[in-house]
């Protein structure tokens, strides 16, 4: 908590403030003591944020203070829910099954602390806790753990199997940690391997591990600075104004910022405690206001995430990186935003060729003929746990197909298509304009939702996919933007899409058990681009909205946080957060240059397409805004989003447009019509959680599972589609071929979980051992099948030559048990890449995700192939080709069991 003499002094200084303002407005005014949007949890007004008791106001244009202080160490929850993890997975107990400790002191004041729990039985602490008792401050708790059990298997026969059936062997066994909801604790299973706090230790090698943990520790209170005055020199960035002083200490602030996010070497920085550049982060910065604002730095930065060999780099993310991560495309979005801004037709022959081939080996890669659709991860959603189901490993998520991230390629053909055309390439722009409407029609095919509104999160599964009908914000937005949603679609994505007090969250609903970060978020980034999709819309009450949500969190907190919790807007509850964050401060730079003036770039000409909500209606003036070899001084007067007048230098500018040839220094002035466009609604909702997910078991043809509190029915799916509804918790499969059930759980307002993990029924997988093909790998590995494995390097077995033989032809899932140790599943750049043919035609490719750091007894398998076989031997070719080039660039490697042959009709 802030002190009362900060409290005092801030009142003073609000004080002094008024009494020597000699300019108008006023603070008695009406206009300025009435808000210009408000809602439950906070109010806007000119020239301040209230939220409660915190308030955050501009003392000037480039002055802010702001009481704020994070309620996140205030009445929290005494009751401690935790899990064990053995080398940081989720491999103790079922999801929801957790361990529970009531952390509030004990009769005669003795120490808090567990007896020994066996690992994988849930213990829950009887000590009672009146209804009214929080966690006291800097609490300290011993939690002990029997891992005996576990260890007597080592022993006798060498591995333990977890709760999934899975087999983890002595070999690979480096490391126990706790996790759970309560800081320092967290429910990131992926990166416990990075907080050696919760690594627990058993110092006289008895078996019984324990770490002593403090929690609630008022040290760990996150604040931020209780002002901000302008110490930067930014006068050669464009200097706006308005009769709104907050917004105008905002942009101020974003500016100096955005000066404070370049390195010594004239790259971004990600934000103040990031160093370095990312691929997406400064990508999508340079589309939302870099290109106009620091185009040479955008370029250096660009050219930092091209590899050797010419291809963007994707940045390192699950499993390994490409292609479980396929959003790098967005890289060919953000290039042509610099050229069009720049006009520099040297840059544009630099780029094109990256892009290029890029685009090409995504095609190989990553493009499935099946469906129309990209694989890969959710674009910048790129940890694991917090946008998908807990059952999918990275192998699975390259093997969905995300909604932003299918936005991001289809606006990377058509950026590709406009560059090839600029070159005199027409037939290139040909091929990727048709590439490109191909995406489009199957993301409106495949992911639309007519019930909603709005599209689905992504498609996911494995022989068969799924959607997920949750709402993913940037997907949304990226839809209406780049057209993908047109005319109606586009406004009822806009106007049904769910949001929350704070603002649009990234997924909604939002996941059970899982803590913030991009699950239970906004994120101020995210916000620009809904507050640019809602003015493409004509949706006055969103974009509003949208400008608030922006405008309330940069004032509170004095910096452009990364993220904040969606339930209460706060930044400290999240798991990772930055202030001076590039992409967020990149975002409140284009509420001004794209939303209010509404300035798009068109090919060869700058475009006017202002929108200004009514509630901010008035004077604003934009100086020194670079476009090309001109400069360009702007005026606007009025509210709306339709152009009474606008001249260039007095003269009437046609169709709003500046050429791209303009040079020298010009005035524009806009005069809006002042009035509105017709209503559209928004859909804000309380933010809310859905059903966790089932786990189903199978016997003698017999799925069963548990019932959490909120489920009120469930559905059953065969092959992706609904068989039943039903609300009890068991469903008898009846008699047939292959087939692929799952279970979804919904609750009274018809939120769905995610679909259980697929369960197989059916059918008799033929095995084919790779060590019959290849010679057998010499390394000592554990848990393979037959007789060994084979190793694949870009060196070993660079091309293997399989005989495939089936008694009849048909319909078959081909996939490799395989092992991967050469990183975790969360995070580096060693994803194995190959390409499966049969003589010349693509099958498709095998991607072989990180599985574990020097976890090679750790067995998985890739992702399903669909192919059809003809009756007899099929000879088919593993191999691998320039296309299968991971981020890596040297280690490119795996180990085969065997080949998995299931017939699937």
């Amino acid at each position: 908590m802030k002190s009362t003499s900060f409290a005092t002094g801030f009142l003073l200084t609000l004080g002094l403030f008024t009494a020597c303002q000699t300019t108008k407005p006023t603070t008695t005014d009406p206009a300025v003591q009435t808000p210009i949007w408000q809602s439950d949890a906070y109010s806007l007004y000119r020239d301040k944020v209230v939220q409660g008791p915190r308030e955050a106001r501009a003392l000037s244009a480039t002055e802010l203070v702001s009481n704020y202080v994070s309620p996140a160490n205030d009445r929290q929850n005494p009751r401690i829910e935790f899990k064990f993890s053995i080398n940081g997975k989720d491999n103790e107990m079922a999801p929801g099954l957790n361990h529970l400790l009531v952390a509030v002191p004990r009769p005669g004041g003795g120490p808090i602390e567990t007896p020994p729990i066996v690992f994988g039985q849930r213990y829950v602490d009887a000590t009672p806790a009146a209804a009214d008792t929080y966690l006291a401050p800097n609490t300290a708790v011993k939690i002990r753990l029997d891992l005996r059990p576990v260890l007597a298997d080592f022993k006798k026969q060498g591995f333990y199997t977890t709760f999934k059936g899975d087999k983890l062997y002595q070999q690979d066994f480096k490391h126990v940690y706790i996790a759970g909801g309560t800081a320092p604790l967290s429910w990131d299973f992926d990166n416990l391997t990075n907080k050696p706090e919760l690594e627990m230790k058993d110092p006289d090698g008895d078996g019984i591990y324990e770490a002593t943990l403090t929690l609630n520790q008022p040290a760990a209170t996150k604040t931020t600075a209780a002002s901000w005055k302008k110490t930067i020199n930014t006068a050669d960035f464009p200097h706006y104004s308005s009769d709104y002083p907050l917004a105008d200490a905002l942009y101020n602030l974003a500016l100096e910022e955005a000066r404070r996010a370049v390195e010594p070497d004239s790259t971004f920085r990600t934000g103040k405690e990031w160093a370095g550049v990312w691929t997406r982060d400064v990508s999508y910065s340079i589309i939302l206001a870099q290109a106009s604002l620091q185009p040479k730095v955008a370029m250096k930065s660009l050219m930092r995430k091209v590899s050797p060999t010419g291809r963007i780099i994707q940045d390192t993310g699950t499993g390994g990186a490409y292609p479980c991560s396929t959003d790098r495309i967005i890289w060919a979005t953000a290039a042509w935003e610099v050229y069009q801004a720049t006009g520099n037709e040297a840059w544009l022959r630099k780029v094109y060729p990256i892009i290029r081939q890029s685009i090409a080996d995504d095609v190989q890669n990553a493009y499935d003929p099946a469906t129309g659709l990209v694989r890969g991860e959710s674009s910048f959603l790129d940890w694991r746990e917090q946008t998908y189901s807990r059952w999918m490993q990275p192998v699975d998520i390259y093997q969905s197909e995300n909604l932003g991230t299918n936005a991001v390629h289809y606006q990377g053909n058509i950026v590709l298509a406009q560059m090839a055309a600029r070159l005199g390439q027409p037939g290139v722009a040909a091929q990727h304009r048709r590439q490109a409407a191909n995406i489009k029609d199957a993301i409106n095919q495949h992911l639309w939702q007519d019930d909603k509104g709005y599209y689905g999160q992504y498609l996911y599964g494995r022989t068969a996919l799924v959607r997920s009908p949750k709402a993913e914000a940037l997907g949304e937005a990226l839809c209406v933007l780049f057209g993908i949603a047109e005319g109606e679609r586009a406004q009822q994505v806009v106007s049904r899409t769910p949001t929350v007090p704070f603002g649009i969250p990234c997924i909604y609903p939002q996941i059970p058990g899982i803590p913030p970060y991009h699950n239970d978020a906004v994120w101020p980034f995210v916000q620009s681009f809904w507050a640019l999709a809602a003015a493409q819309a004509g949706n006055e009450a969103s974009l509003t909205e949208s400008m608030a949500a922006i405008y309330r969190p940069a004032a509170l907190f004095l910096t452009n946080k990364e993220n904040f919790v969606a339930r209460n807007g706060d930044y400290a509850g999240t798991q990772i957060n930055s202030s001076n964050t590039l992409w967020s401060l990149s975002g409140s730079l284009g509420l001004v240059y794209k939303v209010l003036f509404g300035m798009q770039y068109q090919g060869e000409r700058l475009v006017f397409r202002p929108f200004v909500p009514q509630a901010f209606e008035g004077q604003r003036r934009l100086s020194g805004f670079r476009y090309r070899k001109a400069v360009l001084d702007v005026e606007m007067t009025g509210f709306g989003n339709q152009i009474a007048s606008i001249t260039l230098d007095g003269e009437p500018l046609p169709d709003a447009a500046v050429s791209g040839g303009l040079t020298g220094r010009h005035k524009v002035v806009i005069a809006l019509s002042g009035v509105a466009p017709a209503p559209q609604p928004i859909n804000r909702v309380p933010n809310r959680v859905a059903p966790e997910t089932p786990t189903v078991a199978l016997a003698n043809r017999r799925l069963s599972w548990s019932k959490a509190d909120d489920s009120e029915e469930f559905q059953v799916l065969k092959n992706g589609q609904l068989v039943t509804t039903i609300k009890a918790t068991e469903y008898i499969v009846p008699a047939g071929p292959f087939a692929v059930y799952q279970v979804v759980a919904v609750d009274d307002a018809s939120r769905e979980s995610f679909a259980s993990e697929p369960v197989e029924i059916g059918g008799t997988p033929q095995q084919i051992q790779l060590e019959t093909v290849a010679p057998k790998a010499t390394q000592l590995y554990k848990g393979y099948s037959g007789k060994g494995f084979v190793e694949i390097s870009t060196t070993k077995n660079p091309t293997l030559t399989i005989p495939v033989t089936v008694p009849e032809g048909g319909d078959y899932a081909l996939d490799f048990r395989y092992a991967n140790g050469n990183g975790p599943i969360n995070t580096n750049n060693q994803c194995a890449i190959r390409t499966l043919r049969r003589g010349a035609a693509l099958l498709g490719t095998v991607v072989l995700p990180q599985r574990g750091v020097a976890e090679w007894s750790n067995w998985g398998f890739s992702n399903p192939i669909l192919v059809r076989l003809e009756k007899g031997t099929n000879a088919l070719t593993l191999a691998y080709e320039p296309a299968n080039q991971n981020m890596n660039g040297e280690v490119n490697q795996a180990m085969l069991d065997y080949l998995r042959v299931r017939r699937v009709e």
